[in-house]
């Protein structure tokens, strides 16, 4: 496994790659591995002859006092788990290498990145697309993985790919849960044991919303309506919102059809947490 830390490197190694006629699998990530982020290096090797892993904790898609100093990183361990899993490199750049003195180009994100995160987070799409194209051109990859846990990132990065006809495609995988259900994430790691168990409800709120879509109910207000009841009986969530969306456009829709998404986000204390599931009527 190459471990890359300059942009030259990687370039090369990757140009070397391409000039041999193989696929690149790409996964960036901010690090702290889990078996979410494990999975999508797994379905890479399924579909490409070199596959590597990004480990950057980007600081513009963090908005002022959020968690950028606290994220947790351990390099040792990340790895030691991507060695596991047989991964060919990491490209593990410094900020100083991502943003060199003078930089002052941003690329403003689609209108699918209005409101939900977009909103909580104000800025932090604007940081996703910038780093994601400079991944991109650096790494030149056939594929890129992504986990749907983070839906609207992944709808966002999609339209940048193609309407900036980057040529890669994009490969969705699905989220990766605990035992519990909880969707995995990096930040589970902030949430002491009761937190933990109050953070369940996000996931239960939006399995109640799937089993109602099951049943026959396709009103988008009624589910939401007795999703926000759910998360309102529980005093130590703080509801940050609840919406029923199209997968690609993320606006809202009135009446469910097969593959819109039931997306959630709540914040337990300072740890605010995602998720999300696609309405699918079996059959």
């Amino acid at each position: 496994m190459k471990i890359y830390r300059t942009i030259l490197e990687m370039q090369n190694a990757s140009r070397a790659v391409r000039n041999e006629g193989r696929e690149i699998g790409f996964t960036p990530t901010m690090g702290y591995l889990h078996e979410g982020h494990l999975s999508l290096v797994r379905e890479a090797k399924k579909k490409d002859q070199n596959v590597g892993v990004s480990i950057y904790v980007n600081p513009t898609q963090f908005c002022p006092g959020e968690d950028f100093e606290r994220y947790p990183r351990e390099e040792a361990r990340d790895f030691t788990l991507l060695e596991k899993e047989n991964v060919d490199w990491i490209f593990l750049p410094s900020n100083e290498e991502i943003y060199p003195d003078g930089f002052s180009t941003y690329i403003e994100p689609p209108s699918s990145s209005r409101g939900w995160c977009g909103d909580s987070r104000p800025g932090h799409f604007r940081g996703v697309c910038t780093i994601i194209a400079i991944l991109l051109n650096i790494v030149r990859p056939t594929r890129m993985y992504l986990g749907q846990k983070d839906a609207q990132q992944a709808a966002v990065i999609r339209r940048l790919v193609k309407d900036l006809r980057f040529g890669t495609d994009i490969v969705v995988c699905p989220t990766v849960r605990e035992s519990d259900g909880l969707a995995m994430s990096s930040r589970n790691t902030y949430l002491s044991y009761e937190e933990r168990r109050s953070a369940l409800i996000l996931y239960e709120t939006l399995l109640n919303g799937i089993e109602c879509y099951h049943g026959g109910e396709c009103d988008a207000e009624m589910i939401l309506l007795k999703g926000a009841e759910k998360i309102k009986a529980v005093p130590e969530v703080k509801p940050d919102y609840l919406g029923i969306v199209h997968p690609d456009t993320f606006q809202s829709v009135k009446t469910i059809e097969d593959g819109n998404l039931y997306i959630g986000s709540i914040y337990i204390g300072k740890t605010r947490l995602i998720d999300n599931m696609i309405f699918q009527r079996e059959g």
